[in-house]
């Protein structure tokens, strides 16, 4: 499956347009997101591909799950958001 990581600086319709576009031609992304500033931009994206995909007739679900990422040497929890086509 491929990672897409999402910082507080990422633009939530740039996200969205990399998410929309892994989701159709693979079916499924997972976004990774550390801090509260990044997990917003990242849930405001898998919004924003939601209604992308929709257009096309493809219905995306988010499924939100916490999991350990390494940065810089360093464990942390973050958010992973999996979307999936339904």
């Amino acid at each position: 499956m491929d990672v897409l990581k999402v910082s507080s600086r990422s633009v939530p319709t740039a996200v969205a347009g990399a998410i929309s576009a892994v989701v159709r031609e693979k079916g499924e992304v997972e976004v990774q997101a550390v801090g509260a500033g990044a997990v917003n931009q990242a849930v405001k994206a898998a919004a924003i591909a939601r209604g992308y995909l929709a257009t096309a007739g493809i219905d995306m679900v988010v499924l939100p799950a916490f999991g350990n990422v390494i940065i810089s040497d360093e464990e942390k929890t973050g958010i992973r958001l999996f979307c999936v086509e339904r």
